[in-house]
């Protein structure tokens, strides 16, 4: 429940954020700023675009902002048959930012749940991911995020997340450790309760038959 209210909680941070949105014109001037405070020109002929460029670039690296997770996942299908097992997409890719540097960190995000007589589409899985990872992020809140959303929307009998990612602020700057691969993972439900399940699903992550 508090991972519910926290994310409840950002969520309405964010919308309020939204609202006092800066324009389009004083975002290109941000840019312009911080061009000079690197120590370039931002009047040269290759520059002059820039602000422009970046502000476009913006709203789809960070389109996960205006993205509803409970429109996504509002379509669910119930000709399954008598099918009551696993559902695994791995392998999902995606970019985000690490919130405390604005550089990315990429990985692939492995999602699995026990549906309840209907399942969702596989491709809103991965719009999930997408929802959450096109925004500024930790790793660990990603993870939280997908999981949550999975959970209180589709209310299936359990769901998994493992997240595995390099980040570029470790990569780029800092320690510089190129190559660091950083994994998280939550479960609810009977992934929770029950550790075959979790052994079942990580064994499926590698290829293997349990």
């Amino acid at each position: 429940m508090d991972a519910v209210l926290e994310t409840l909680m950002r969520s309405a941070k964010n919308e309020a954020a939204t609202a006092n949105r800066p324009s389009r014109e004083e975002a290109e001037a941000a840019v312009r700023t911080l061009i000079a405070w690197a120590g370039d020109d931002p009047t040269r002929e290759g520059l002059l675009d820039t602000p422009k460029r970046v502000v476009r670039a913006y709203e789809e690296l960070y389109s996960g902002y205006t993205a509803k997770a409970a429109a996504t996942l509002d379509r669910t299908f119930g000709e399954i048959g008598n099918f009551d097992d696993m559902v695994l997409v791995r392998d999902i890719e995606f970019y985000s930012h690490c919130e405390h540097h604005m550089v990315p960190f990429v990985g692939k995000a492995h999602v699995a749940y026990f549906p309840v007589e209907r399942v969702v589409g596989l491709s809103k899985i991965a719009r999930i991911v997408d929802i959450f990872a096109r925004r500024l992020q930790t790793q660990e809140h990603l993870t939280s995020q997908i999981i949550t959303a999975m959970d209180e929307i589709l209310k299936p009998r359990g769901v998994a997340v493992l997240i595995e990612a390099e980040h570029m602020c470790m990569a780029m700057r800092g320690v510089r450790k190129q190559g660091a691969s950083t994994v998280t993972s939550q479960f609810t439900g009977v992934f929770r309760d029950d550790p075959q399940e979790q052994v079942r699903f990580m064994s499926l992550l590698r290829g293997m038959r349990p």
